[in-house]
């Protein structure tokens, strides 16, 4: 569970950079590509991972998680400026759907009562916990970004768990080519942006990307060692890291952003940490 606790701690860094970003009016597109060139830095210099013989169905997985990743974080900068942070978060924390249904459906994780139970109490805490605030003066179709976020999250994390089932390469490896292949797309984007959209290149953005990188690489790095940890039980993982970053992503609100929490919200997180520990004694 260390593991899940790590990863949760640089996924909510990740969101509170995210936010910053916004305020300081750094540009989304070159931080999140720069942010691949520093995580891929990362896992080659501290792992060396060989890059092995790949099949066609594990590049494959590769291939979308290097087009998901970084189409989500545009994705994520978008549902933010259109339809809000509280809406973006719903659909964050909803996508756990996809995934835990995965585990019992894809993966042939065996189910039990006391699994069921915690998952439960996971979904009413996730439910409980998000701010349900509208926001005024709308467009038309909007929804449809925190959608693609919903089923963009699921889909990422399934495909993970895809990654850490491959045990015949090290994860190291998976990791870094899916980095490259992210910062690849992410700089021909940029590229395109730069000769015909004027895009400007900044230092500031450069930095920032690479602060953002250090917490994203921290955070799916973990991610995948619960997940390697927890082999059988993926449900677990899954439930765990999103009612962490619950759990972290509301203390860091009240306390560093000063937020205000409904008496809804507060009984969500109470919720959260029962789901915490039934699904722990689960495992």
């Amino acid at each position: 569970m260390i593991y899940i606790l790590i990863s949760v701690c640089f996924s909510v860094l990740v969101s509170v950079l995210l936010k910053l970003a916004k305020r300081y009016e750094i540009d989304n597109k070159q931080a999140i590509a720069w942010n691949y060139s520093i995580a891929g830095f990362l896992t080659w210099v501290i792992y060396r991972p060989e890059i092995p013989n790949l099949t066609e169905r594990i590049f494959s997985v590769y291939i979308a998680l290097g087009v998901l990743l970084p189409s989500l974080f545009v994705i994520l900068a978008l549902s933010i400026r259109y339809t809000g942070i509280v809406r973006t978060d719903i659909a964050q924390r909803l996508s756990l759907f996809i995934p835990v249904f995965s585990a019992f459906i894809l993966f042939g994780e065996e189910q039990s009562a006391i699994k069921i139970i915690g998952i439960g109490i996971a979904f009413l805490a996730i439910v409980f916990s998000i701010p349900w605030q509208k926001n005024q003066g709308e467009k038309s179709g909007v929804w449809l970004y925190p959608l693609l976020v919903f089923i963009g999250m699921g889909i990422i994390d399934t495909l993970f768990k895809q990654i850490a089932k491959t045990t015949d390469i090290p994860f190291t490896s998976s990791l870094f080519i899916v980095f490259i292949i992210a910062f690849s797309i992410s700089i021909f984007y940029l590229l395109y942006l730069y000769f015909f959209k004027k895009l400007r290149f900044t230092l500031i953005n450069l930095i920032c990307g690479w602060i953002l990188g250090i917490a994203n690489f921290g955070n799916i790095l973990f991610y995948l060692k619960a997940h390697q940890d927890l082999a059988n039980q993926p449900s677990i993982v899954f439930s765990s890291m999103n009612i962490g970053v619950i759990l972290l992503g509301s203390a860091v609100g009240v306390f560093v952003f000063k937020e205000r929490l409904s008496r809804l919200n507060y009984a969500g997180i109470l919720l959260a940490l029962i789901s915490i520990l039934v699904l722990y004694f689960a495992k």
